[in-house]
């Protein structure tokens, strides 16, 4: 009985049924379905992060990261999907920013702050953090140059960006293939995390689901998060304007932290835990994964869905962000060791970049 009255994530569950009340029978405000959709996600994240610990314990810090941010991402590209379908290309965008700045610097921000707080250092393998920060590098430059080719080739050469982007994004889709090969198949060893960590999972200690009851959790939890997204997208324009925020800011900050609170909720829990190659493979490979993959994928899909095709033309302000991000996460994973104040200066960056879009007009 103690158990079931101590205070726990899964007491949110009771908006997953009041979403859909609401939404479907009582056809209540948007504001009010849009606040219980994003409360009802919280606890299912929950559930897919516990799922994925145990895999991890399973199949190593790699393959657990990449389970993660697969799975947390599908909520993502679910939301994006819908958000096509409905016309609303601009919030997919900002969506999309707000899912790589939110990764790399509010998920690992934040693990670095929990993990930080009892030790003095946490290490981490700098060779696979190198890989990936440099990946993210390319997933900048992917967003720069076809800005820089919008706003700098003038109205001659508007008709060519969608060719453009598509292009863009088959080097994406390939590039993350290979990325994949490398941290899986040829240079595995740098991404199986430190050396007690690699026993771990030869031992098979601290496995406390099957393989199978964690897959089927996060199977479950997904189709969970995706059928409330689609309630989610439904309502997002209607709460953006009672609560007077810009469709920009609602794609980049409300959006993206609801639609990635999966890696949210892993990220902190394996960091308290002093495993940060599986934290920074989280946030970072999460972030890898949007830039790289589901990107490329929106950009395909949109030619089969809604109104309009989206392209890979991102606003100034949003370029800006993902440079920036990308530029402070190179600093601060190159040593191979973090720190509390470490993850407070990335926190701390993302709530500049967070008023930023707060303030900047519609």
């Amino acid at each position: 009985m103690k158990a079931l009255l101590r205070p726990s994530l899964d007491w949110l569950l009771v908006f997953l049924p009041a979403t859909l009340v609401l939404r479907y029978l009582l056809h209540g405000p948007d504001t009010l379905i849009f606040l219980s959709a994003c409360l009802s996600i919280l606890p299912l994240a929950g559930w897919m992060g516990k799922a994925t610990e145990n895999l991890a314990d399973r199949t190593g810090e790699g393959l657990g990261g990449l389970l993660n941010a697969t799975f947390g991402n599908a909520a993502e590209l679910i939301i994006g999907l819908m958000a096509l379908r409905a016309g609303l290309v601009d919030v997919v965008k900002a969506s999309l920013t707000g899912s790589i700045i939110g990764n790399i610097l509010l998920v690992m921000g934040g693990a670095f702050v929990v993990g930080g707080v009892r030790r003095e250092t946490q290490r981490f393998n700098p060779t696979a953090a190198r890989a990936q920060a440099t990946s993210l590098t390319l997933a900048a430059i992917a967003l720069v140059l076809p800005a820089a080719y919008h706003h700098l080739g003038g109205h001659a050469v508007r008709a060519k960006e969608a060719g453009l982007s598509l292009e863009i994004s088959v080097v994406l889709l390939v590039t993350y293939g290979l990325m994949l090969l490398f941290s899986l198949k040829t240079h595995k060893r740098f991404f199986t995390g430190t050396a007690s960590e690699a026993a771990r999972v030869e031992s098979g200690a601290g496995t406390g689901w099957s393989a199978g009851r964690s897959l089927a959790t996060l199977g479950l939890a997904t189709a969970l998060v995706a059928w409330t997204s689609e309630i989610l997208v439904g309502s997002v324009e209607h709460a953006a304007g009672a609560f007077g925020m810009t469709p920009v800011f609602v794609g980049v900050v409300v959006v993206a932290v609801v639609g990635n609170a999966a890696e949210h909720s892993t990220a902190l829990l394996v960091a308290a835990k002093d495993r940060m190659d599986l934290a920074i493979g989280i946030a970072v490979g999460s972030s890898l994964q949007i830039a790289l993959f589901v990107a490329p994928v929106l950009v395909f899909a949109s030619r089969f869905l809604g109104p309009s095709p989206m392209d890979l033309v991102f606003t100034p302000a949003e370029v800006i962000a993902v440079a920036v991000s990308v530029l402070i996460t190179e600093q601060v994973t190159s040593d191979g060791e973090s720190n509390w104040l470490e993850g407070v200066q990335l926190l701390s960056v993302y709530v500049i970049l967070a008023l930023v879009f707060y303030f900047l007009p519609a």
